[in-house]
């Protein structure tokens, strides 16, 4: 088992759904994760505020709301967790702005990997 500690930023420069972060699948390469998400912090820049809708996709494509628009204040910043999230491999999460070119989104992640 090896624990991996990364992170996966992205700028919603549309409100198209982005992909923030995708835990790794087994494949030739790789070994099965499990991802734990320690943080998910939002950032106004703009100065208006927006709001952002967070999706977890499984592995089935069934797909799950984790955030349905949460409002987030002209040039805040915000913890979304309060517990860590734990996916698990090749589970989705994707984020949509309301408006493009004002939010920013960072996860923290501990990914464990499995031989």
């Amino acid at each position: 088992m090896a624990n991996i500690y990364t992170n996966s930023k992205v700028d919603l420069t549309s409100t198209a759904e982005t992909v923030v972060y995708t835990s790794p699948a087994a494949g030739t390469s790789t070994t099965a994760t499990t991802s734990i998400i320690k943080s998910i912090l939002v950032s106004e820049d703009s100065g208006n505020a927006d709001s952002i809708t967070l999706t977890l996709t499984d592995a089935s494509s069934n797909v799950f709301s984790l955030f349905k628009t949460k409002a987030i204040s002209a040039n805040a910043t915000v913890e979304l967790l309060t517990h860590p999230l734990v996916i698990t491999e090749g589970e989705v999460i994707k984020a949509t702005a309301a408006t493009g070119n004002r939010l920013h989104i960072i996860f923290s992640v501990l990914q464990i990997t499995r031989e």
